[in-house]
């Protein structure tokens, strides 16, 4: 996720984790260039019983679920209970700071966000190195020639295997002359599982959780619905975590700061009947299923995919909610290293 300028770079930032935390991942300003379809490359040795089905390319439709019903992700949160320390939490994040969509069609003439790709099943692994190799899933990863890249420190790779239905996510991720890649961290996850990851460790993202299933995407929003939860971040985090995040990325133990995988919803009483249908479809999200805490970076910043089919002006009708219009949905579990 972007942070707003003027607050720590990505690099530094995630240096700061990597020496103090336990290795985690951060995240920085950004823009991005949403770059061509990749090339498929049809391997016979690998995996060609593997049958495809559905679009490929950058931001191409998934057309099924990320992960299971039960999952996490996509579990309703509209009843669940609010946590006794909501209101000091909410207060901590900012009370009248405003719900910022960091993603949409054109920041400084680009697509801004973070981006993603989707490949056959028979697109050729590669080998990836890693900064933080002990907590890394060490691959190889079926990246694309060409694949989009999310601008700025964080340099993202989110790639979908639909074949596979496999999530490979990469962190500071860069291209090696000899067509290998080496990235800060990397993590792959099976879409058809809830499996999570080693307890404290980190993945593409601080929290040790995946991106994708968190980012507000265009397919869904033109579909009229999102059915999970999304992807947020704050300036100050707790040092602790709760299910399923896996990891934490501050030093500051105070209670009354955000874990990483806390969970806030949009308050049932929010009036969403003036805001654009795209946007509705975004808040009725944020009712039923919330967001969650995955990173450092601005407070009440959303992630969404860098997508120039977005519309600017309907997208940016989010920000008249204000932090005063979530609550903490109740905490158990949490996690204190």
């Amino acid at each position: 996720m972007t942070a707003s300028r003027g607050l720590m770079s990505s690099f530094a930032r995630h240096v700061y984790v990597l020496l103090t935390v336990s290795l985690g991942a951060c995240q920085s300003d950004s823009t991005v260039a949403v770059d061509s379809p990749p090339s498929i490359t049809d391997d016979p040795l690998i995996v060609a019983s593997v049958t495809d089905s559905g679009a490929l390319g950058t931001n191409a439709t998934l057309g099924r679920a990320v992960f299971p019903a039960d999952n996490p992700w996509n579990t309703p949160i509209d009843t669940a209970a609010v946590d006794p320390n909501s209101a000091a939490i909410v207060a901590n994040i900012g009370l009248t700071t405003s719900l910022h969509p960091d993603f949409g069609a054109n920041l400084d003439g680009i697509p801004f966000g973070i981006p993603y790709i989707v490949v056959s099943g028979t697109q050729a692994g590669v080998h990836v190195t890693f900064d933080v190799a002990d907590e890394s899933d060490p691959g190889p990863y079926p990246i694309p020639p060409n694949p989009p890249i999310e601008a700025g420190g964080d340099a993202h790779v989110l790639v979908v295997d639909r074949g596979h239905w496999k999530l490979y996510e990469l962190f500071a991720a860069q291209r090696q002359a000899d067509g290998s890649w080496h990235a800060g961290s990397g993590a792959i996850f099976d879409l058809s599982s809830n499996a999570l990851r080693t307890a404290g460790w980190t993945s593409a993202d601080a929290a040790g959780l995946p991106i994708l299933p968190g980012l507000v995407r265009f397919d869904e929003v033109s579909a009229g619905d999102i059915s999970h939860a999304l992807r947020f971040t704050v300036s100050r985090s707790r040092r602790a975590y709760i299910p399923p995040a896996r990891h934490w990325a501050s030093s500051d133990a105070s209670s009354l700061r955000p874990p990483m995988g806390m969970r806030v919803r949009l308050k049932a009483g929010v009036d969403m009947s003036g805001y654009p249908p795209n946007a509705q479809v975004i808040l009725r999200a944020l009712k039923k299923y919330g967001m969650i805490v995955a990173d450092n970076g601005s407070n009440w910043f959303l992630s969404g995919v860098a997508d120039a089919r977005w519309n600017d002006a309907e997208i940016n009708t989010l920000k008249a909610i204000k932090g005063s219009d979530f609550e903490v949905v109740r905490m158990t579990g949490v996690v204190t290293p």
